[in-house]
């Protein structure tokens, strides 16, 4: 991301306030800004030709534009990443918009992990109007059983099982010429250490044991249990869960022909699943909301679109997916971002 904090401070406050009325406005109404309408709300008294000139001076530096022939400017991509980094002022949800999004994601006791994921990306997607996104490893919750079953030499399926009932299979490399007896005795093993434990948590546990040689297993039998838990199979698609509901919201504010052709292209932008994951990944190795705006990313480059992200963690503090909204870059970003970020901190304890 540039860091456009030397740009902000080269401005001048007649420049600075105009530039962040004309990202005001245009958040609010998807319009172009004009001089005239500038006039009328700034506090110091300007003619329209003295704001015009101001104009001019943002344009060059590439923070507004003129779109078609109109008079009035809009932010570009680069204006909306300064004023978002610069000059928003993101406050805090009040009590009673906390209590909606936790009535809203109906949680009880016996909900899958999945059901949890769908829920988010649905509330998420209701409340900001906007494509609901979560991103997950593929995983069961808290783990009831595991079982080891012998495939080709080098290779063996494990199958976890979940308190809430939920499977998941992992085609794993073992040692080749491992002996069945091997992957009986991994399965014994975990199966009396790990019940009620998420897969992070298991995996910790494991490998304390396995250090400080509380666990009398021999070499191969290690190994398989290490495997278990840490080895996946498949490419990186595979091995995420990828969520997106709530599309239709994009289609409310659609105007103009311009307006329908950027969704079409954001439709087709969700469709390659490959892109949005490597997208989301760059989120989970972030610390809180991740905001990419248009071109910034090539994904978005053609339809325009912003992406306003959050990881959210496991009770070991180990992040286990990303949550958050895709829509137009004209977003209240001052509502949705702490509504991104309290969502996805609440979807963390609710996992755990």
């Amino acid at each position: 991301m540039v860091d456009f904090t030397n740009e902000l401070k080269s401005l001048n406050d007649r420049s600075r306030d105009i530039f962040r009325r004309i990202v005001e406005q245009y958040l609010t109404t998807g319009e172009p800004v004009g001089s005239r309408n500038l006039a009328r709300v700034l506090p110091t008294s300007l003619s329209p030709a003295s704001i015009r000139n101001v104009m001019s001076d943002l344009e060059h530096l590439g923070l507004i534009y003129a779109p078609h022939t109109s008079a009035g400017r809009m932010p570009t991509h680069q204006g909306l990443r300064m004023f978002v980094d610069g000059l928003l002022e993101v406050g805090q949800l009040n009590g009673d918009e906390r209590k909606e999004i936790e009535a809203q994601i109906k949680v009880r006791q016996q909900t899958s992990v999945e059901q949890v994921l769908n829920e988010a990306s649905e509330m998420i997607s209701g409340l900001s109007h906007c494509a609901g996104v979560v991103l997950a490893e593929k995983m069961v919750g808290r783990l009831k059983h595991i079982e080891f079953v012998g495939l080709e030499p080098g290779r063996a399926l494990v199958v976890l099982v979940g308190e809430d009932n939920g499977v998941e299979n992992r085609v794993i490399n073992v040692p080749p010429g491992l002996p069945p007896s091997s992957l009986t005795e991994a399965a014994n093993y975990l199966n009396a250490n790990i019940r009620g434990l998420n897969i992070g948590e298991a995996l910790k546990r494991v490998e304390t044991e396995l250090a400080t040689a509380r666990a009398e297993l021999d070499d191969l039998t290690r190994k398989v249990i290490h495997a278990g838990l840490a080895e996946w199979s498949g490419s990186m698609d595979d091995r995420k869960s990828l969520i997106v509901r709530g599309q239709s919201n994009l289609l409310t504010d659609v105007s103009a022909v311009e307006d329908l052709d950027r969704i079409r292209r954001l439709f087709d932008d969700l469709e390659t699943k490959s892109d949005l994951i490597q997208l989301l990944g760059l989120a989970e190795r972030a610390d809180g909301v991740r905001i990419f705006i248009g071109s910034e990313n090539k994904l978005f480059s053609l339809s325009g679109s912003s992406l306003i992200v959050a990881p959210f963690q496991d009770n070991a503090r180990n992040i286990v997916g990303v949550l958050g909204v895709i829509g137009p870059t004209r977003l209240n970003y001052a509502r949705i971002i702490p509504m991104v970020d309290y969502t996805a901190r609440l979807v963390g304890r609710l996992l755990t």
